[in-house]
C-alpha cells in the first residue's frame, strides 16, 4: 500500500510541475521572451504594446512563439533611446545550471524546447533544476508566491 501511495505522490508532483500557469502572460520584445508584468513595471521605456488574443492572429514574426499564446501574446517595442534589457538564451541558462545545452526549460509550466530562445533575465524570480517527465530540466518561475 505504501508503494502505491508513494508512486501516486511522485506522479502528482511531476504533474504539478508540468502544469501551465494560467496567470502568466508572455510578451515578446526584440525576439526575446518576457512577461507582461515585467514590461508593465517599465512602462516609461515602452513605446507600444500590441496584444494578440488568438494564435491565429499572430503576425509572421511571432508565429514561432505560438506555444506561449494560450492567454494571448503581447508584442512590446521600447522607445528608440532606451535600447533593451539583459537577456540570455535558454541554452546558456542550462549550461549555468549544469544541464545539457539542448535540455528543455519549463517557464511557468510552458515547455521551451529551442535552446536558442532568448529570455529576459528580469522576468526570473526563481530557478530550480527539477525532474520533469523523467528528465532533469530547468524550471523557471516568474511570479512570486
Amino acid at each position: 500500500m505504501k508503494k502505491i501511495l508513494y508512486s501516486l505522490l511522485i506522479f502528482a508532483s511531476a504533474t504539478l510541475f508540468a502544469q501551465k500557469n494560467p496567470n502568466v502572460k508572455f510578451a515578446i520584445c526584440n525576439d526575446a521572451v518576457g512577461t507582461v508584468a515585467m514590461f508593465d513595471a517599465r512602462k516609461e521605456f515602452v513605446q507600444s504594446v500590441n496584444v494578440f488574443k488568438a494564435k491565429a492572429n499572430l503576425p509572421q514574426n511571432l508565429k514561432k512563439f505560438d506555444y506561449l499564446a494560450d492567454n494571448g501574446l503581447a508584442e512590446v517595442k521600447f522607445k528608440k533611446d532606451f535600447g533593451t534589457l539583459d537577456f540570455m538564451t535558454l541554452g546558456e541558462f542550462n549550461i549555468q545550471n549544469g544541464l545539457p545545452q539542448n535540455a528543455s526549460v519549463f517557464i511557468e509550466g510552458y515547455e521551451f524546447k529551442n535552446p536558442e530562445t532568448k529570455i529576459f533575465a528580469d522576468m526570473i524570480t526563481d530557478t530550480k533544476v527539477e525532474t520533469v517527465d523523467g528528465k532533469k530540466a530547468l524550471v523557471i518561475k516568474t511570479m512570486k508566491k
